[in-house]
């Protein structure tokens, strides 16, 4: 009986697999810089040619780069080919703000869900951590509060440990802190708005920290859904204000 012979693993590809593990789970997102092949030959406890290998290998496939004035990064491609693309669409039909926030209900939504069920006692204190850093206030400025609230959506992801979920948040994070620096822009002046906005998100810490899947899932469709109405009711304002405005500049 024949036995085909066992062909021993290469080292660089041991290397290269433990470094896509790395970003497959999110511990090295896009746009991330790599250390040093020194210190990451010694976090390894490999040599610097093996691992010098395997990030050729990386750089090959299209996981990996070497950018002008030194430095290995992780590729971002998937972000500037997702993100990019919607962004200039959003700019161009303002209406595609609601298509979004109905995207938003299954993306946030299941985040919500699993990280009820799966969350750590490290991911609740990353989510309860980031909901304190939002300042939904009168004045607060919108950019850095828009950014404040896709930190907590993207810890809420995070917790869900859910890794095809978090690269596709992480890919559309420019796209969706758009979208809710708009929906700012647009209620942030409305009596009473943002105190709900508050009180929404709240209920849904608050089950994530209950671990209440259910329950999380549901009040993170609340949340959406009066932002929704909210962006509505305040779009038929504005239409009342418009059409007086020409009534009154005709006569």
């Amino acid at each position: 009986m024949a036995f085909d012979r066992i062909q021993p693993t290469k080292l660089s590809d041991v290397i290269m697999q433990r470094i896509e593990a790395m970003i497959v789970d999110g511990t090295l997102e896009a746009g991330a810089r790599l250390p040093s092949e020194r210190d990451l030959a010694h976090q390894f406890s490999v040599s610097r040619p093996s691992l010098r290998e395997a990030i050729q290998k990386l750089e090959a496939r299209g996981l990996l780069e070497r950018r002008q004035g030194g430095g290995t990064y992780v590729c971002d491609n998937m972000q500037a080919r997702v993100a990019e693309p919607l962004l200039e669409l959003l700019t161009q039909h303002p209406e595609s703000q609601f298509d979004l926030l109905e995207f938003r209900h299954a993306l946030e939504g299941i985040s919500s869900y699993y990280a009820a069920m799966r969350g750590t006692p490290n991911d609740l204190t990353h989510i309860e951590q980031a909901f304190t850093a939002i300042k939904e206030e009168p004045g607060a400025d919108l950019a850095a509060q828009a950014q404040a609230l896709t930190e907590f959506n993207l810890r809420i992801c995070e917790a869900s440990h859910n890794v095809i979920l978090l690269h596709l948040v992480r890919s559309m994070q420019p796209l969706l802190q758009k979208n809710i620096q708009q929906n700012l822009q647009d209620l942030a002046h409305k009596p009473g708005v943002m105190q709900q906005l508050h009180e929404h998100r709240q209920q849904i810490v608050a089950a994530i920290k209950a671990g209440e899947p259910e329950q999380a899932r549901e009040a993170c469709h609340q949340l959406l859904a009066f932002i929704e109405h909210a962006l509505l009711t305040s779009n038929r304002e504005q239409s009342r204000i418009q059409r007086s405005l020409r009534r009154t500049q005709t006569g």
